[in-house]
């Protein structure tokens, strides 16, 4: 049984329908990429399994227990973490504090949580008492990424996370997605920059117009034509 699994589900916005039948399984320990263009449906792929959409078809399962009507106040305390593309940080609360509401679902524990996020992120604890909209973007990225964590999850859902990132700090991101997979936590990531996408992923699916196109191991989906014409400069 998967850690995750999204089972044929259709997904409408009112009367538009953007999914059509997707499915994907992430096993535990498994970083799984969600690739596409812009406007491919992986956001919104993301916001039906953490709660904000609801599928109108399928069904989502985790842990073998299905969580596709769930809110999203259900869903983050089985030990699901939705970190949003766009960050959505508390501007005006300090990175502490940010990291102090990232717990609100998992409060045993925290200080220690805390203190991980500062190992993998170091400017983050130079930085605990400034207002996080003084931070720069890639740090706004690295608090975004910290503040999931801080609710334990098992599984992370990271939508975009090097979207309007110099390059260097695009590295550092990627590098700190490898580092919190290979300390035992299971990541789905959803990302228009495949080559880092693939790099640090075991898996991955390809989405286009809400369907599923293309699956397979990263180093197969590297290796396809049309994976390298469409995404990857080839």
């Amino acid at each position: 049984m998967a850690l995750l699994e999204v089972d044929g589900i259709d997904v409408s916005y009112g009367a538009v329908q953007v999914i059509w039948d997707v499915s994907l399984s992430v096993e535990e320990g498994e970083t799984v990429a969600l690739l596409g263009a812009n406007g491919a449906g992986k956001t919104t792929v993301l916001k039906t399994i953490c709660g904000p959409l609801t599928p109108a078809a399928g069904d989502i399962r985790f842990r073998g227990e299905s969580i596709g009507d769930l809110p999203q106040d259900e869903v983050v305390p089985k030990g699901v973490a939705h970190i949003p593309e766009g960050r959505e940080i508390f501007q005006d609360s300090t990175v502490r504090e940010n990291l102090t509401l990232g717990a609100y679902a998992h409060r045993d524990g925290m200080e220690e949580r805390r203190q991980e996020v500062y190992d993998l992120f170091p400017r983050l604890e130079e930085r605990a008492k400034q207002r996080a909209g003084t931070l720069s973007g890639g740090e706004q990225q690295m608090l975004a990424i910290g503040r999931g964590l801080m609710s334990d999850p098992e599984l992370i859902l990271l939508d975009e996370a090097s979207l309007g990132l110099a390059p260097v700090l695009v590295d550092d991101v990627f590098d700190a997605i490898e580092q919190i997979n290979d300390e035992g936590r299971t990541v789905l990531i959803v990302e228009q920059d495949v080559h880092n996408a693939l790099r640090v992923a075991d898996r991955g699916y390809v989405l286009e117009s809400g369907e599923v196109s293309l699956s397979g191991s990263a180093e197969e989906l590297s290796e396809d034509e049309r994976v390298a014409a469409s995404y990857l400069g080839g």
